[in-house]
């Protein structure tokens, strides 16, 4: 699989660079398809969609100018045909997966079919911001946060509480992040938690990503990172 996990975006040259080189060609001749899913379960959801459609995001992600940009949503596929829309991933260089909340995302690539398909589709570059990202890895540091952000008794949470695990290690984004919401994504929390985590826990900031190609992980950064090892 090819796959860029970033905490913010396209944040810098380094990471769009990474971008580039995972899919083969310059980015105006590629076609991606944003799935704006993992935003669904927060108040004001909507509002932060559009303007990240917009290309009004912290960080360039939508708007680098594709060749053409489309949508998938994922609560929909399970009542289209399923060779229809594995034909559209068929055809996209690049799925642009948003943030928001890891476990109704896990929930929803699992639902939908996209999670089964996603390691046979060769030519596909998964890109993911932040809950985008997360939900790749075997673990995630959010689960307590995101019960509180669906129903006790729904199916999101009475559903499989971890992640997808299509990569052999973790991460926690955001890091150092002055914006109060990400107030304990701090180094020294990540450290913790990391300890109880059997797989390597990266500890990214917004301008840093994750590159994976096959079996080849690189760390792609202009900024601050570090990796814990169990």
């Amino acid at each position: 699989m090819k796959l860029l996990l970033t905490s913010s975006g396209i944040a810098n040259p380094s990471i769009n660079e990474a971008l580039v080189d995972l899919l083969g060609k310059p980015v105006g001749d590629s076609n991606a398809l944003f799935v704006p899913t993992g935003m669904h379960p927060f108040p004001g959801h909507s509002a932060n969609l559009i303007s990240t459609i917009r290309g009004q995001a912290t960080s360039p992600f939508t708007e680098l100018g594709w060749k053409s940009l489309g949508l998938l949503e994922l609560t929909a596929l399970p009542t289209i045909k399923r060779e229809d829309w594995i034909a559209t991933l068929r055809e996209t260089d690049a799925l642009l997966v948003w943030g928001g909340h890891v476990m109704y995302l896990n929930y929803w690539m699992r639902q939908s079919g996209v999670a089964d398909v996603l390691p046979m589709l060769e030519n596909l570059v998964y890109v993911g911001v932040s809950a985008g990202s997360i939900v790749m890895t075997p673990y995630s540091c959010d689960v307590e946060w995101n019960l509180e952000h669906v129903p006790d008794d729904g199916v999101v949470a009475r559903a499989h509480p971890g992640t997808l695990g299509l990569v052999d290690f973790t991460m926690w984004v955001h890091v150092d992040n002055p914006n109060p919401i990400f107030d304990e994504h701090t180094m020294d929390n990540v450290e913790r938690w990391a300890r109880g985590v059997p797989v390597p826990t990266y500890a990214i900031d917004d301008q840093t990503a994750i590159k994976v190609d096959g079996d080849d992980v690189e760390v792609i950064s202009e900024g601050n990172w570090r990796l814990f090892t169990p």
